[in-house]
């Protein structure tokens, strides 16, 4: 089993590839990789698209500058329906549009779009940065990569725009900040986070195992 963290110049993965690698040996969930080779994505049982910076920029670097590896990625995932974790601004991309300084088209693997977030209270800065509470929503009920997890599991955040979607049986998960946020979003054989996982603890580390036994 193989499992691809994709590269494509938009962070540092270094903390990602340790915390996947870690749980992998953990659960026995075979290799991990960090690559932008779309000839590893091909091969990979499992793909992980991480991402930070703007929204534009990520769609960008992976959709323009590196086609091939998109095109990868969506033959494993799309066709093969190999499962696939999007994190932070790769879980944005899933959507069918991204707002952020421009109107920018997602992967519309989830249909909804990616907003400024405005919190009610004044008082609440953006970026919401730091720990926060999950609360898991009714279609979170079943969910794989969500065993074990329970509405008040602790996940960290780094973001200031976040996903509406149009359909709420894709939102597994929200957190409050001045109104909801979702937190993860996912249909079939696709999960996405918004948070980052590598740095959530036990609660990250617990759905990344979840995720390497994952065979939707």
């Amino acid at each position: 089993m193989l499992t691809v963290l994709v590269d494509y110049d938009s962070g540092n993965l270094h903390s990602a590839e340790k915390a996947f690698q870690r749980m992998s040996s953990e659960v026995d969930g075979g290799d991990v990789i960090v690559s932008s080779l779309p000839e590893d994505v091909a091969r990979a049982d499992r793909i992980v698209l991480p991402g930070d910076g703007a929204f534009p920029a990520c769609r960008n670097a992976l959709t323009r500058d590196r086609a091939a590896l998109f095109e990868a990625i969506v033959a494993a995932v799309i066709d093969k329906a190999r499962p696939f974790m999007g994190i932070c601004v790769g879980m944005q991309m899933m959507a069918t549009w991204g707002r952020e300084y421009e109107d920018t088209k997602g992967f519309d693997w989830v249909g909804g779009e990616i907003a400024k977030i405005t919190p009610s209270d004044p008082v609440l800065k953006v970026p919401h940065m730091g720990w926060n509470d999950l609360v898991l929503d009714p279609s979170a009920t079943a969910h794989p990569v969500l065993t074990g997890i329970r509405t008040g599991d602790h996940a960290y955040f780094v973001h200031s725009y976040s996903f509406r979607v149009a359909d709420a049986a894709h939102r597994l998960a929200h957190v409050e900040y001045g109104g909801d946020i979702t937190a993860i979003v996912g249909r079939d054989n696709m999960i996405g986070m918004q948070f980052h996982p590598e740095k959530s603890q036990t609660t990250g580390l617990k759905m990344i195992a979840n995720f390497l036994k994952w065979a939707p």
